[in-house]
């Protein structure tokens, strides 16, 4: 009951909070941490299906960039176990009724990794047959760049989390469709990198232009 009553306090409250402000890494004062660790959903009460009776799962890939150098960054990307233990994969589950998609998303990132960050881009729709059941569920992803990393989490008993490189994701990853949501990752941040890139080098041609017509 109390669990119940503290998720639908999240959804009400909190996680609209959440879009309506960029995440900061201190966002979070500790006594709202510990309520957030006691949000868990259970039961599939208010999941959605589409017109044709696929079950809507939403999830994230959270990513960070980790410095080797001076001048260079390494995309890094949060997986967590699997339920019976087979492989890696990145968090996910039902979205449903009363929560947009973005929402459902952040939560059962929060939920099953305990990360909170900014939901940036959908990566995209799969279908794909669920190995427990023999159905098709409606699978979509988003980018998550994490801001805060809790140290207790609802599902921090039966699930582990560790940081990779996107190659080391993808051996560990058994899902094909996840796979394909981080290449879309990769390439979303990439193309964000160059765009930095172009503008820093075209900002800096333009001062060296205004310092020379100055002299």
């Amino acid at each position: 009951m109390g669990i119940l009553f503290s998720r639908n306090l999240a959804i009400k409250c909190f996680l609209p909070f959440l879009f309506s402000n960029r995440v900061s890494g201190n966002l979070f004062p500790k006594e709202l941490q510990n309520m957030m660790c006691m949000v868990s959903r259970t039961g599939r009460d208010l999941q959605r299906y589409d017109v044709d009776g696929c079950r809507q799962i939403v999830g994230c890939i959270p990513y960070r960039y980790r410095r080797k150098e001076e001048h260079e960054k390494e995309l890094e990307v949060l997986v967590i176990s699997t339920q019976n233990g087979n492989g890696m994969q990145f968090p996910k589950g039902g979205w449903e009724t009363n929560e947009s998609m973005e929402q459902a998303a952040l939560r059962e990132t929060i939920e099953e990794a305990g990360v909170i960050g900014n939901i940036e881009s959908k990566l995209g729709k799969w279908s794909y047959k669920s190995k427990r059941q023999d159905v098709v569920h409606e699978g979509y992803m988003f980018s998550l760049l994490v801001k805060k990393q809790l140290e207790n989490w609802p599902e921090k008993n039966f699930r582990q989390r560790s940081w990779m490189s996107v190659s080391e994701a993808k051996e560990v990853c058994p899902h094909i469709w996840m796979k394909e949501a981080l290449d879309v990752l990769v390439i979303n941040t990439r193309t964000v990198q160059d765009f930095r890139t172009d503008n820093s080098e075209s900002l800096n041609k333009i001062q060296v232009c205004y310092t020379h017509n100055t002299m």
